[in-house]
């Protein structure tokens, strides 16, 4: 069996699993864990967003938190503030977020290296500061909190909303997946090998007539949607818009959890992130300062295996597929002589 037959049945294994557990989860664990799941589930679609810059085209982007933040804001006002529905607001947040994407990515995706992550720090700091000053709109440092409205409703005798958490927990399911899925479709298509190649070698990219500024400002923009719509799921998670979900330290967990998962892979993010938490959910019942160990682990994951745990696993399944060609090879050499 070769490496690329092992990974995709490896694959197709845990997408199954990912795909078909988190159905069932509210069935064998109480609602506490039911929020931490969708919690994480959330989280990793931030995460996600980072990986499709960072793994996927080569910038290194702390500035997610921004679009993030302003998914959040969205919601928030457009209930809060502007009396609108369910689906208007979450509308609202996500173009919100993408917008923002736009008009940042068309300075920032001009610079490459440390000059990209800087400007985008910046960018978070501009837009954090303006939150926290802006209280009439944003709440300043309290926030802007708000009423759930209903997702659907007949009447006045039925309605169907996130205050239930069971609905909630299926509705971030199927958001997630969704995401995910556009964002397999879009890295499997002609698009996405845009993408790898400008990360391999920009310079080489455009010899070969691909607009690198249009393809790095493309995958920005896609990824201030995706980190968008994650800001605008956890504003109906927690019912509440913050600024300081705007500050860049936000952005620079959801790099960690990108990182530790594997850059590069798909459902790296989901990996990360969901070991992270649930390391710090377990841990911090045991230890007062149990982020000190979620720290050492992080270091030790980066210093033995760079890749992340998705580089692991590729590494894992390459080893397997060349003991099983060398048994096959020894075999035939046995049976001819």
């Amino acid at each position: 069996m070769t490496a690329a037959a092992i990974n995709r049945l490896g694959l197709a294994v845990f997408a199954l699993f990912t795909l078909a557990a988190p159905w069932l989860l509210p069935l064998v664990v109480d609602g506490f864990w039911v929020d931490i799941y969708s919690e994480m589930l959330i989280w990793s679609l931030l995460a996600a967003s980072v990986n499709l810059l960072f793994g996927y085209v080569g910038l290194l982007s702390f500035g997610q938190a921004l679009f993030f933040g302003m998914g959040m804001y969205g919601v928030a006002i457009g209930v809060a503030k502007l009396g609108l529905g369910f689906w208007p607001a979450f509308g609202l947040g996500v173009v919100l977020a993408t917008a923002m994407a736009a008009v940042a990515g068309a300075l920032a995706v001009r610079l490459t290296w440390h000059y990209f992550a800087i400007i985008t720090v910046v960018f978070s700091l501009i837009f954090y500061f303006t939150a926290l000053s802006w209280k009439p709109l944003t709440g300043g440092d309290d926030g802007l909190s708000f009423s759930m409205p209903p997702m659907l409703a007949l009447g006045d005798d039925w309605e169907l909303s996130l205050t239930d958490s069971t609905v909630q927990y299926y509705f971030i399911i199927l958001v997630v997946g969704a995401c995910y899925a556009l964002m397999g479709v879009i890295l499997k298509s002609p698009l996405g090998w845009a993408f790898r190649t400008v990360r391999e070698n920009a310079t080489r990219a455009s010899l070969i007539g691909l607009n690198v500024y249009l393809i790095r400002l493309t995958a920005f923009i896609a990824a201030g949607f995706i980190a968008g719509v994650a800001g605008a799921l956890f504003a109906f998670f927690g019912r509440y818009a913050s600024a300081s979900y705007m500050f860049y330290h936000v952005s620079g967990e959801a790099v960690v959890w990108a990182i530790i998962g594997g850059a590069g892979t798909l459902l790296g993010p989901v990996v990360g992130t969901s070991l992270l938490i649930v390391l710090r959910e377990e841990l911090s019942h045991a230890w007062e300062h149990y982020l000190i160990l979620v720290g050492v682990i992080v270091i030790l994951v980066v210093i033995f295996a760079p890749r992340g745990l998705g580089g692991v696993w590729h590494a894992l399944v390459r080893r397997v597929a060349r003991a099983a060609d060398e048994d096959a090879g020894g075999g035939d050499g046995e049976g001819r002589s």
